[in-house]
């Protein structure tokens, strides 16, 4: 029954029309750092629509939950009052349905990238979604994928036509073995047809033809050619750059050949119609580092001026490259790739060492490191804006994260320490860069790896009344209240080895000023430690006699003494926000 529904459904053609126009492009962005991200899942938040309802099993997070474009334009309400500014959505297009009994509710397996995928909905509904968050304000940024594709083909390597698993070994004198023709261990000669006679010679591409599942030649033509694919078979060691960038995903994703001229033609016109189709605002852009350099810098110059041509200038574009290495984050942002990557080094260095760990002196790491990481930064980083991008360097506007759907949340890491979590969600929304926040951190979801850190948030009832989401849009309405913590440049005043008993255990200072800031002024002191109230005193910038106030928290002023000296303590896991009063 659940294939006749999905192949019912697939007959009413959710395709956009062959005719399909564009919309009228606009610049809805002035400043990329006055804006607060919230990724969110398009199957987890809400279900607007049941009738795109086909294949949803209910409560089981490797399937599909029936969330959809509608279900966000329904509450749209929701992101306003807890302050956020920009949408970054799930892939639209078609995928590969289903797989190994896992859905593909998450968008990352594609097999059309010229249709929508139709348990989310029509052009129309995705239009209608993003002229509403237009109209109130709202961005959106679409995640797209160009390093490969869904499982649509198998290699049949014994020529027999169809896909075929083998087990070998008796376990005994031989040890058991498995090996898959959907899914290949690496050969860098191109997976081998073998015989009883030995290797005989790489095996053919052999795509799917079963539309019940989606599993079909993919789309564009190009995509539907054995040429514009690698063929090696799956990656087994990510530190040798032929396997990073040509072998397949384990699991059976397809690594596409982007160096090819016509590949990277089919990708920019893929993906630029999108945004020309939908009105959209930028793009965030998966496995980055999965690519050639030379693929981004075609990439991303021609779809900023195709947008740009149309009247929209500022097109963000930020890619993931999933490592903790800050030299390579900072690689993708050469001249001509990327306005700016997620900052996978912070999310380990501090977000996972300090705040994740602080339930435990022993395991946690001092504030130190924050400093530490963030002095390499203008070295790593490219400290020129993009030609044709959104006029800031990468530099100063690293997307900042604290934990997404390729993590284990934060609260699962922690222990369930809300208090960490908020100390953390407080750094995040005061440090230099653009935030992004995870869908459902404001609700304290603490889930562990994917698909349980991928839950359903309607069954929540969008409740604004915990402590989390109060803090969150608390945080965001400063930010946008105090332009020194959107756009103030960076000077760090204090950091500590210090975890255990010490006075100034797990302190943390920063100044926000100065910059495109102006002269407006912010403070940010943190207190990491989970044990015990911390002291310190601190050298500002600011003159004797000046008034500050905290920001977060109303209390007595902070008055600064001679040579800028200013004395503050905090109780454990807390922070201020001061600023002039």
């Amino acid at each position: 029954m659940r294939f006749l529904l999905l192949a019912l459904f697939a007959s009413a053609c959710l395709a956009p029309p062959p005719d399909a126009k564009a919309v009228p492009l606009t610049t809805h962005v002035d400043d990329w750092r006055d804006e607060v991200i919230y990724q969110v899942l398009v199957d987890r938040f809400a279900n607007g629509d049941v009738n795109n309802d086909f294949g949803v099993q209910a409560g089981h997070l490797a399937r599909f939950q029936g969330g959809d474009w509608r279900g966000l334009e329904n509450h749209l309400d929701y992101f306003e009052r807890l302050g956020v500014t920009t949408l970054w959505i799930s892939p639209v297009v078609r995928n590969v349905e289903t797989d190994a009994d896992f859905d593909a509710y998450h968008g990352y397996w594609a097999q059309d990238l010229t249709e929508t995928n139709p348990h989310f909905g029509d052009l129309t509904a995705l239009r209608s979604l993003v002229k509403a968050a237009h109209e109130k304000k709202l961005k959106v940024v679409l995640d797209i994928v160009t390093n490969h594709m869904g499982q649509v083909f198998f290699y049949d390597q014994n020529l027999n036509g169809k896909p075929d698993v083998y087990i070998g070994g008796s376990g005994g004198t031989s040890p058991v073995t498995r090996s898959t023709e959907y899914d290949p261990d690496w050969d860098s000669r191109g997976v081998q047809v073998f015989t009883s006679l030995g290797v005989a010679g790489r095996a053919p591409i052999t795509f799917f033809d079963l539309p019940e599942t989606y599993r079909q030649r993919p789309k564009p033509d190009v995509l539907g050619t054995a040429d514009a694919y690698h063929g090696l078979g799956r990656t087994l060691d990510y530190e040798r750059p032929d396997q990073l960038l040509m072998g397949d995903f384990p699991g059976g994703l397809k690594d596409v050949a982007t160096e090819l001229p016509e590949v990277r033609e089919a990708m920019v016109e893929s993906y630029a119609r999108w945004a020309e189709l939908a009105d959209l605002d930028g793009f965030r852009i998966d496995t980055v580092k999965h690519v050639e350099h030379g693929f981004w810098q075609h990439f991303a110059p021609a779809v900023r001026k195709r947008l740009a041509d149309q009247g929209k200038q500022k097109f963000l574009m930020f890619g993931e490259a999933f490592d903790g290495r800050d030299d390579l984050l900072g690689s993708f942002t050469k001249p001509g790739e990327m306005d700016s990557v997620f900052y996978f080094s912070q999310k380990y260095v501090v977000y996972a060492d300090v705040f994740e760990k602080a339930h435990d002196a022993n395991a946690q790491r001092g504030t130190s490191q924050i400093a530490w990481l963030w002095n390499q930064r203008p070295t790593n980083w490219s400290n020129t804006p993009q030609p044709g991008g959104i006029g800031l360097a990468p530099s100063k506007v690293p997307v900042n994260f604290i934990d997404n759907h390729d993590t284990a949340r934060f609260l699962n890491n922690a222990r369930g320490d809300v208090k960490a979590l908020r100390n953390a969600l407080t750094l995040l929304l005061t440090e230099e860069g653009l935030p992004c926040v995870y869908y459902g951190t404001e609700l304290d979801f603490a889930g562990g790896n994917d698909p349980a850190n991928r839950e359903v948030l309607w069954t929540t009832g969008f409740d604004a009344s915990g402590e989390t989401w109060q803090h969150l849009a608390r945080l965001n309405a400063l930010r946008k209240q105090h332009v020194a913590l959107r756009r103030g440049d960076t000077k760090v005043l204090f950091s500590t080895q210090n975890t255990q008993a010490e006075d100034d255990a797990g302190l943390f200072a920063f100044e926000r000023s100065g910059g495109d800031a102006g002269e407006a002024y912010a403070l940010v002191v943190l207190n990491t430690n989970g044990r015990h109230t911390s002291k310190t005193r601190l050298v500002t910038s600011k003159p004797a006699g000046t008034l500050l106030a905290d920001a977060l928290t109303p209390g007595p002023a902070y008055t600064v003494g001679a040579g800028g000296v200013l004395e503050v303590e905090l109780p454990a896991q807390s922070a201020i926000v001061l600023v002039p009063r």
